[in-house]
């Protein structure tokens, strides 16, 4: 049996505290011992940004991180972006957008592009698809998920007409 760690860290703005075996990955962790299941299991290779995680300001895959390795840390995951206006903002731009035709990767898409846009909120185009290029999406092209960042971003992108809103279940 694998050795068991206490650990504490500030997970989404709050102290918290986990037991975690040596070999855990932070993502088991979130989704197993604490519930937390916004945060997707993908690859588990860190090659598709499902878990995307932002741990000490940096963005993480949390399939690749040790559970113990978030000892003393600020962990944020895509529940702590619920009252953030900057992420509401930008939830909301992805469903006028239609950039959410499956959902699975959009947690990690949305809080790799919160990350983004943060550190450059004036964001171009080029930036955004550099920002987002190790979070896959399987089920689009990236213009409709590129086009909502961009009108998040300070250059003022405008929001899609009602009758330029796919239709449900469109793409």
């Amino acid at each position: 049996m694998p050795l068991r760690h206490d650990i504490e860290f500030i997970l989404n703005g709050v102290g918290t505290q986990a037991t975690v075996t040596v070999d855990m990955s932070a993502l088991t962790m979130m989704r197993d011992v604490l519930g937390l299941t916004g945060t997707k299991y993908g690859c588990g290779e860190g090659e598709c940004g499902a878990c995307t995680i932002i741990v000490d300001g940096l963005s993480v895959n949390a399939c690749l991180m040790f559970a113990v390795d978030c000892d003393g840390r600020r962990v944020q995951t895509i529940e702590g972006l619920a009252a953030d206006p900057g992420a509401e903002a930008l939830r909301a731009a992805f469903v006028a957008h239609g950039a959410v035709p499956c959902g699975f990767c959009t947690p990690g898409m949305v809080v790799q592009a919160n990350h983004l846009l943060e550190a450059h909120p004036g964001a171009d185009e080029e930036t955004i698809k550099r920002g987002i290029e190790g979070n896959l999406c399987r089920c689009t092209g990236y213009r409709k998920i590129v086009d909502a960042i961009a009108s998040v971003a300070d250059r003022g992108v405008e929001e899609p007409s009602d009758r330029e809103q796919p239709a449900r279940g469109e793409q």
